[in-house]
């Protein structure tokens, strides 16, 4: 019944040939299945991800151009953030974005990890963070997310020296993204919560996820800052959660911009029907089982009505393509497959 850690997130944009651009030329992500929203084949449903499209590695947008921009709030996600193995290939990112034209902030000692922050083309946040150097920094693997533990001032926004920051630069010219660059799959994902003690009890009695950490906003201390992980909390496994009531934020929507839900792992359909039992009788609404083709799915949401998803490993994005082929044709399940011209006719062609 364990949860494996997070299988993909899905983010809407505006424009995918703009997307497919970004998340393969400049994140060097690998454009691995083109299809269409099965609830709305009218738009396509692009998933990005590592040479098979392995869970953990997987950004995926749903193309709804007519959809204003949305915006951070209670019960949306704030960013999501990718892993890469060292600082030193954080810096050539960094170095990699700014010549590209994009603006970065960072790095920024998050005591647990290192970050920089940007922005894809429709606005949604995110992040490069490093594997290191962990969580027992502060306390023991036995007793993490035991006390509450205030950052040091230094770390802070109030404490730290923004222009030193912004001049920390990989002295050389990255002229591709080398290999030591790869990204490596989701870090973790930070969303916004209204009660973050009620938010604490879905996520480790419900879900059965371990708090990892309590500590405060780096950039906003008045706000709790809680990280929760499956077993050790190794990166992959992680959603973070800001604490802010609705006195003090907003409730958040979804548009271009913005995440739609993101999903976690389970290893089979077995598994995956126990959860829906386990959720049913917590008195969550959970939706019957749904064929992805590449997975199977539920849904149900957070107690700030942020979509989640409880997603199969198999049986995979090669099931209709090859490894060598996967994003290169319009894949549509079988139940769509008779209408595929006017589907296809809906769609703008993708130059990949």
């Amino acid at each position: 019944m364990t949860l494996l850690g997070i299988h993909h997130l899905t983010a809407v944009c505006s424009d995918a040939q703009r997307t497919v651009d970004f998340y393969t030329k400049i994140l060097g992500l690998r454009l691995m299945k083109k299809t269409v929203n099965f609830d709305d084949p009218s738009v396509y449903h692009l998933y990005f991800g590592d040479e098979t499209g392995k869970p953990g590695t997987l950004v995926t947008f749903f193309e709804w151009s007519h959809l204003p921009k949305g915006h951070i709030g209670i019960g949306a996600t704030h960013h999501l953030a990718l892993i890469v193995e060292s600082y030193e290939v954080q810096l050539k990112w960094k170095r990699w974005l700014i010549d590209q034209g994009i603006g970065v902030t960072g790095p920024y000692d998050r005591k647990y990890f290192s970050s920089i922050y940007f922005e894809d083309p429709d606005g949604l946040i995110l992040e490069i963070a490093t594997r290191l150097p962990g969580w027992t920094v502060d306390e023991p693997a036995d007793k993490l997310g035991m006390q509450s533990i205030t950052p040091p001032f230094e770390l802070t926004r109030f404490g730290r020296d923004e222009d030193a920051i912004a001049r920390i630069m990989w002295a050389e010219l990255v002229e591709a993204i080398t290999p030591d660059m790869q990204l490596k799959g989701l870090h973790h994902i930070t969303a916004i919560a209204s009660d973050i003690d009620r938010t604490t009890d879905f996520y480790t009695h419900v879900l059965g996820m371990k708090l990892l950490k309590r500590t405060l906003n780096y950039d906003d201390l008045t706000a709790p800052h809680y990280y929760f992980g499956v077993g050790d909390g190794k990166p992959g496994t992680i959603i973070t959660y800001f604490g802010y009531p609705f006195d003090k934020m907003r409730i958040g929507e979804v548009g271009t911009g913005m995440t739609h839900h993101f999903a976690f792992a389970v290893a089979d359909d077995e598994i995956q029907r126990e959860w829906r039992i386990k959720l049913m009788k917590a008195d969550v609404q959970v939706t019957p089982v749904i064929d992805r083709i590449y997975f199977k799915s539920i849904y149900f949401q957070d107690p700030d009505r942020h979509i989640l998803e409880i997603a199969t490993i198999p049986p995979g994005f090669l099931i209709d393509e090859e490894r060598n082929n996967l994003g290169t044709n319009l894949k549509l399940p079988p139940w769509l497959e008779s209408n595929r011209q006017a589907i296809e006719e809906t769609l703008t062609p993708l130059t990949l």
